[in-house]
């Protein structure tokens, strides 16, 4: 009788907590969820997934085309990426995705786009028709005026 209560014990013990550690894993993951992200989220280096995406969700993609040395495009990142107006705006209506333009599937897009500077920002339809584009630095307000303007091409 003894053995039985310590193996009971035991498994209680066990089971309390497996619980408490997967159960404070799932709320840390719903308040994640349940909070806007503080910037815009993108698909990293995969146009084809942008398009399977795009097509399921019927939204246009926004193209962050940028290269790792590129100035503008860091200081993009850090600052006008990570505003919470324009990832609000950005992660709502777009597939967003960031394009490394020197590796990968990059060289190919860069010249069947004929991209010439970077960063080039380029919004395409669900079906991959580009629609409107801007090269350079910009502003968050100037962003989502760029994001609205796209959207009613």
């Amino acid at each position: 009788m003894k053995q039985l209560f310590a193996v009971l014990k035991i498994a209680f013990i066990i089971m309390c907590f497996v619980v408490c550690a997967f159960g404070s894993k799932a709320q840390g993951v719903n308040k994640i969820k349940g909070k806007p992200a503080s910037e815009i989220i993108f698909i990293e280096n995969s146009w084809n997934e942008a398009l399977k995406q795009a097509a399921a969700q019927n939204k246009y993609i926004f193209v962050d085309a940028y290269a790792t040395w590129c100035g503008p495009c860091k200081l993009l990142k850090a600052t006008t990426f990570k505003n919470n107006k324009v990832a609000e705006f950005y992660n709502s209506n777009f597939i967003n995705v960031a394009l490394d333009m020197e590796k990968g599937e990059g060289p190919e897009l860069a010249a069947q786009w004929g991209l010439q500077a970077y960063p080039t920002l380029i919004v395409f339809t669900p079906k991959g028709k580009p629609v409107y584009g801007t090269v350079g630095f910009i502003k968050p307000d100037d962003l989502i005026k760029f994001g609205v303007q796209a959207l009613n091409k």
